[in-house]
């Protein structure tokens, strides 16, 4: 069973930094991309930022050159580093993997979010 597991969320005020981290756990073949998303308080979810299994990477806009991804293969974790939090930051965080938890297969998992708030 493929479980992802995220910590690193909470208050935080604007201007700040947080790092959220997201390890898989479980039976684990191989895992391909990797994301974050994000859900503000009624609005849809939306996707923050990627990163592939080589290491390519790709943001939102809202994300560009504030948040920065990257993962750690050896551990099975993916993180993301948030620098120069807005309030329209705050939102429940979801780390969300391409998972093939035995050769040939393929599954996608959500973990069960972080909560980020950002107010003064």
């Amino acid at each position: 069973q493929v479980q992802l597991v995220e910590s690193g969320g909470g208050l935080v005020q604007p201007g700040g930094s947080l790092r959220l981290s997201c390890a898989a756990t479980g039976n684990i073949f191989r895992i391909n991309a990797m994301r974050w998303f994000r859900q503000a308080p009624g609005k849809q979810r939306e996707l923050v930022a990627s990163v592939g299994s080589g290491g390519e990477t790709n943001y939102a806009a809202s994300a560009k050159g504030r948040f920065t991804i990257s993962r750690d293969n050896a551990k099975n974790t993916v993180y993301l580093q948030m620098n120069s939090l807005k309030p329209e930051d705050t939102a429940v965080y979801y780390c969300n993997a391409d998972v093939a938890p035995v050769a040939a297969t393929l599954y996608n998992y959500w973990g069960q979010g972080t909560q980020v708030t950002v107010s003064s």
